[in-house]
């Protein structure tokens, strides 16, 4: 019987075919999804475990998590590769917390991370290796800590960093040196206010970039008086730039390391730096208007940096934060000489703005050498021949002429007021406040009017009493019938109202 199914060729089929109908019955085992974690709320791409007085991040997050908020909790610290599980995390908030300090690789599985707030925690310091894993960082929240040292580099690696915010803070220093054009052209906002900074390098700051300038907030800081500080907010104030216009009471200074309350604010109270001279450099900004289609030559006065000449290059920031050092773009068409000047091989209108001239050294070290203000004219037309003051002159002639015919010229529109009155009859107007066509008063018998004796008058009622765009008329109470012929008469002359007042006083 064996031999038999042995050999029998169709069996071997069977029993594959009996195979695929067991798999295909046979449910298949798939990894469950994660849950939502007991203590937090969960949606589409959501996780919300606020204000639950956690010790420690919940296992098993959802992995489609895009925003997570572990705010207002009790965590001390962060595990490396805690972020493993949420590959879509774009938004980490771990505001008001306890964590100290964070591991080396607390983030390193968060590279699409955008936004990460750790305010309101215990941090001491920004260290070097706290964010370099996030390369997609553009917002970062450290207010309220007690962060007192932020290390050269920690933003080094942060190309797409917006914005920063580290007030409310202990910091006596800050490198700025490390945030001068080089990596973090984005940079919008760096707010170190109400710090305890007693100094900051002015040649330096002078040497930002515009758009940092615009939104470094040093307000309410303990920075020692100097005139060039005094000077370089005072020019910031002066081309309207938030981070001064916005505070412009709150900027403080020092007068004095040996007296502690010896703050004042100098941006209100300037009568103290009236002595205080700009620099050439820094009175006024260089302005220069250029046609389309011409070359553009922006050269600089070299002794006007602090670097060493031998050490230094130049360089030169773009209106579109664009650095340019030599020879110059890869197109070809801004081009930096070894002396330090830029040019620009053809004005066109999007290459208008402001150019910074920078020198730098080795360190990375900037100095502010000049600034233009490029604006791109088009040529005017050829047939543009007329000047402002003839065309306004012009413009006035011919609103003279067009006031005096429409005031003199124009055709009477009501035939009433043209036509002269008669000349026992009263003041005729072509009005409707004209409402007494009599110089006798309505006989009635009110308490405050006196009655007439035998006499009827009609009368108009005020003007807002109107129906169907005719004014209502009113009778004296001396016509009891309707159907009266002085009643009828009023009835047809009110039709129209220019009939009522070229008729003569209705006086019985």
């Amino acid at each position: 019987m064996s031999s038999l199914v042995t050999a029998d060729p169709v069996w071997p089929r069977v029993a594959k075919l009996f195979l695929l109908l067991l798999q295909l019955c046979v449910p298949r085992t798939s990894p469950q999804p994660r849950r939502c974690p007991a203590a937090c709320i969960c949606t589409s791409d959501l996780l919300s475990c606020s204000r639950q007085m956690l010790q420690w991040v919940p296992e098993a997050l959802p992995p489609t998590t895009s925003t997570l908020d572990l705010s207002h909790n009790a965590l001390t610290q962060l595990h490396d590769h805690w972020l493993a599980a949420l590959p879509h995390l774009e938004a980490l908030h771990i505001n008001h917390n306890q964590i100290r300090d964070l591991t080396p690789r607390a983030f390193h599985n968060a590279s699409f991370l955008r936004h990460l707030d750790m305010s309101s925690n215990r941090l001491q310091a920004v260290k070097r290796h706290y964010f370099e894993a996030l390369v997609s960082l553009e917002e970062l929240l450290l207010y309220n800590n007690h962060i007192a040292r932020v290390d050269e580099n920690a933003f080094a690696k942060l190309s797409d960093l917006r914005k920063v915010y580290l007030s409310w803070n202990n910091l006596t220093a800050f490198p700025f040196h490390a945030m001068q054009g080089l990596g973090i052209y984005n940079l919008r906002t760096l707010d170190l206010s109400s710090n305890n900074l007693s100094s900051i390098p002015v040649e330096v700051l002078a040497a930002l970039p515009e758009h940092i300038g615009n939104g470094l907030y040093l307000h309410n800081n303990p920075i020692r008086c100097s005139c060039p500080l005094y000077l370089m907010l005072q020019r910031w104030n002066q081309r309207g730039f938030s981070s001064v216009k916005d505070f412009f009471e709150e900027h403080t200074c020092k007068l004095s390391d040996n007296v502690p309350r010896s703050l004042i604010k100098f941006l209100k109270h300037s009568r103290m730096f009236e002595n205080c001279s700009a620099r050439a450099e820094d009175e006024h900004l260089l302005h220069l208007e250029v046609t389309v289609g011409q070359p553009i030559l922006l050269t600089c006065n070299a002794t006007n940096t602090s670097l060493p000449p031998a050490a230094t290059t130049s360089m030169w920031i773009t209106p579109h934060l664009e650095p340019i050092r030599h020879p110059g773009n890869s197109n070809g068409s801004l081009e930096v000489y070894s002396n330090g000047s830029l040019r620009i091989d053809e004005a066109r209108p999007w290459l208008s703005g402001v150019y910074v001239g920078l020198a730098m050294n080795s360190a990375y070290n900037f100095s502010r050498m000049c600034e233009f203000n490029v604006t791109i004219l088009y040529p005017k037309a050829a047939g543009e021949t007329f000047s402002t003051g003839l065309t306004t002159l012009l413009g006035c002639i011919v609103s003279l002429v067009l006031v005096i015919i429409y005031l003199y010229l124009t055709p009477c529109r009501c035939l009433g007021c043209c036509r002269k009155p008669a000349p026992l009859s009263p003041p005729q107007e072509c009005s409707a406040q004209s409402s007494i066509l009599s110089t006798t008063p309505p006989a009635t018998e009110g308490p405050n009017r006196k009655a007439s004796a035998n006499k009827h008058v009609v009368f108009l009622e005020p003007i807002r009493e109107t129906q169907n765009g005719k004014i209502r008329l009113a009778l004296a109470e001396d016509f009891p019938d309707p159907k009266h012929p002085k009643v009828l008469q009023v009835k047809s002359d009110s039709e129209s109202i220019s009939s009522v007042f070229s008729d003569t006083p209705i006086v019985s």
